[in-house]
């Protein structure tokens, strides 16, 4: 049991900034135990470049990301996932597909840092602002010990997690 690799899938309405820094940053503190994916309701159809240029600075692989549609992940034939995170407010209040596996589910908004208005340095900060978020969650995640935990007690654990922005995060 505990060689299982668990895959998530995070949320965003456009796929192009939180849920994309979501999955690259998991994929690396995941270590293989975590699988990592993005999508949006209503896709941009590209990467935010800033996105882009953190994560490469971050020294975090971009090669594989893209902004895709989560109706990618509703076809049959798709990944089942164990967890399933809304990283926008938007996404969160959506009528999301219906995802194969009856994965656990749990809001973990961002404020999203593609919306900032101002300087590339105003724009710059708003994003290291979301990955260090991303970071701190993600890490309290992946340490959670998986196999141990009963569904009632994970799923109490991965909405706390969401509720760390309201704590002063």
């Amino acid at each position: 049991m505990g060689d299982k690799t668990y895959n998530v899938l995070f949320l965003c309405t456009g796929n192009s900034a939180r849920s994309i820094l979501a999955e690259a940053l998991l994929n690396h503190l995941g270590k293989g135990r975590f699988r990592a994916f993005s999508a949006g309701s209503y896709p941009a159809g590209k990467v935010n470049p800033l996105a882009v240029e953190l994560l490469q600075k971050s020294k975090l692989p971009v090669v594989e990301l893209r902004s895709k549609s989560w109706d990618e992940f509703a076809a049959p034939g798709a990944a089942e996932f164990d967890f399933v995170f809304t990283v926008c407010d938007n996404a969160a209040g959506e009528a999301c597909p219906a995802w194969p596996g009856q994965p656990m589910t749990a809001h973990w908004g961002i404020e999203d840092p593609a919306a900032v208005e101002g300087s590339d340095e105003d724009k710059r900060e708003a994003f290291s602002r979301a990955l260090t978020q991303l970071n701190r969650r993600l890490s309290i995640f992946v340490s959670l010990p998986m196999e141990k935990l009963d569904n009632l007690t994970l799923k109490s654990n991965i909405e706390d997690i969401g509720r760390l922005r309201e704590q002063g995060e």
